[in-house]
């Protein structure tokens, strides 16, 4: 006797597709928003940055680095913090250090472990850079807001970041 051949649904679930808690009209409405508007956003602030020779992520490396004890992190620290892949972040890095932007070092002490330093032209290159993010920022989001909304805004985003962030701190 021939057993039947059933299909996988398309998108695996713990539970039967009627329990599922479907969004609404609302609830798509806004996510769908959300990611248009991260997508965008970034399409749009990568391109202008494009213009000092600079990815998004490589803007990110040089602020996080700007703003840590000696201009320099740790590169497992790096990658938490910039939520990239230590793979990746190696990567990044040794394209950034060969514009001179960083420069990796060793970490005393420990033989595996190693810094990405801010180099003087990497900070001279985010002091260039900053104010011309900063007016994208400006321009692109912070300004298409009145202050109620702003606050709002992060109000209904803090606890969602918080959320992620502890997950993330699990795995």
């Amino acid at each position: 006797m021939d057993t039947p051949v059933t299909e996988a649904p398309a998108v695996p679930s713990s539970r039967p597709e009627e329990e599922v808690p479907w969004l609404d009209a609302r609830e798509q409405r806004f996510w769908r928003a959300h990611l248009e508007v991260g997508k965008l956003l970034e399409h749009q602030l990568s391109r202008e940055l494009q213009a000092h020779n600079l990815a998004i992520n490589d803007y990110e490396i040089l602020v996080v680095l700007s703003e840590s004890p000696e201009r320099r992190m740790r590169m497992t620290d790096l990658a938490t913090a910039t939520l990239q892949s230590k793979s990746r972040l190696s990567h990044q890095i040794t394209r950034m250090e060969a514009a001179g932007l960083v420069l990796r070092q060793e970490c005393p002490g420990d033989r595996r472990g190693l810094y990405a330093h801010l180099t003087d032209l990497g900070w001279e290159t985010l002091r260039k850079v900053a104010p011309d993010h900063v007016r994208s920022v400006r321009e692109h989001f912070v300004d298409r807001l009145t202050d109620e909304q702003l606050d709002a805004m992060y109000s209904a985003l803090a606890p969602i970041v918080e959320h992620l962030r502890a997950l993330r701190g699990r795995s």
